[in-house]
């Protein structure tokens, strides 16, 4: 998008316009739109006032009602922190007794609205024109959130009175994401260097972040970086220096609908052992964080093999930081004896999960031929090295 098209998007008519549209589920698009410029608008703006709607009812998602009412770009709305999440971004810095946040990186402004509704008064940095004036309407409910277009890396130090600094560098361009904090817009190492002047930073970074490209966590310049899970799905990582920082290393946030469990430790290896009576699938933070071996440690489990993410243990111990099964029945895999197995227990409906073993389930499923009534779960995996089909049940059913 550019600068005259936000512009036009933030004429008060436009505005109501755009807040009189139906669901856009509703919306037949090239029937409303031509009705649109029936009535006199322009083409430019009735394709962005259509946008507006799609992106509206996607943003639901991540946003909830506060999507109503703002205005979005396709690119803002994709990197845009969940509010979920962006709440528990700004509960960090209010803890941490911060006051005053320059948001490096602001977007869409997400991180900036969650900040300024704990009272946080927030510089939010913008350096596209046409993504800074949507952060403008996006945050014209607080007094105190003040958006400048402006590039942030050369203004940030001189700027009087912050006293924390925040940052979600683009990691995305039209060739796809970038995974290298080196090729992150501003890079990581550029906003880490901020911490001499502003200790109480945080960076949001993708999840796939290496370990290595980690500072170290020292007293004097404590850093926890934390991988984020919400309803199973690894959003986010966070990197949270000095005051931000609630532990030294790793830990991984489980967000689970309304509730959320936190997981610190260093990560260190787990203990390999014989498969047991119960299986549990570590959630995908708690993976990513590196702490399959401590929670291990916490459920007196043990890997099933040193390079494949699965715990097994004797005794069922509920966690949130992972999903269990009751292992029913363990063979050799192959596609023939897997097939005779199901067709045995009556299994018409299969879930398959697999790890460390090149299956696709897709492929799978129709060469097992599956008839009947029962539903079953499928785990393959190695153990031990050798590939193995595993049927198991859930824990939760």
């Amino acid at each position: 998008m550019d600068a005259d098209t936000a512009r036009l998007l933030l004429a008060p008519e436009t505005l109501a316009l755009i807040d009189r549209l139906p669901p856009y589920d509703s919306i037949e698009p090239l029937a409303f739109g031509s009705r649109l410029r029936a009535e006199g608008l322009d083409g430019r703006l009735v394709a962005a006032v259509l946008t507006q709607a799609e992106l509206r009812s996607r943003a639901r998602g991540k946003l909830g009602e506060f999507a109503v009412g703002m205005l979005f770009t396709r690119e803002g709305l994709e990197q845009a922190t969940r509010l979920s999440v962006a709440g528990r971004h700004a509960r960090r810095y209010a803890s941490a007794g911060c006051t005053r946040v320059a948001d490096l990186t602001a977007g869409l402004g997400v991180d900036a609205m969650a900040l300024a509704a704990l009272g946080l008064a927030v510089m939010a940095f913008e350096l596209d024109e046409a993504t800074a004036l949507l952060a403008d309407h996006n945050l014209r409910h607080w007094d105190d959130a003040v958006v400048v277009h402006a590039d942030s890396m050369a203004t940030v130090r001189r700027v009087d009175g912050m006293d924390a600094v925040f940052a979600d560098p683009a990691r995305r361009t039209g060739r796809g994401r970038r995974h290298d904090p080196r090729d992150y817009s501003p890079t990581l190492d550029e906003v880490l260097a901020l911490r001499d002047q502003f200790p109480a930073l945080g960076v949001k970074v993708g999840p796939g972040i290496p370990h290595d490209a980690i500072p170290a966590s020292t007293t004097d310049a404590p850093v926890e970086a934390q991988w984020v899970s919400v309803d199973g799905d690894v959003v986010e990582a966070g990197l949270w220096c000095g005051p931000l920082a609630r532990t030294h290393g790793h830990s991984a946030l489980v967000v689970r609908g309304s509730d959320a469990h936190e997981l610190a430790a260093d990560p260190i290896p787990g203990e390999v052992g014989p498969l047991g009576e119960y299986l549990y699938e570590p959630d995908g933070a708690v993976i990513r964080a590196g702490l399959v071996g401590p929670l291990g440690a916490r459920l007196d489990a043990r890997l099933v093999d040193p390079t494949i993410a699965y715990l097994t243990a004797d005794a069922p111990h509920p966690t949130p930081f992972a999903h269990g099964y009751r292992v029913l029945e363990a063979m050799p895999y192959s596609t023939q004896r897997l097939a005779k197995a199901l067709r045995e227990r009556g299994v018409g409906r299969v879930e398959i999960k697999k790890r460390g073993i090149d299956v696709t389930p897709e492929r799978l499923r129709p060469q097992l031929k599956l008839r009947g009534t029962e539903a079953a779960t499928v785990v393959l995996t190695r153990i031990a090295g050798r590939h193995t089909a595993l049927l198991v049940e859930p824990l939760d059913r």
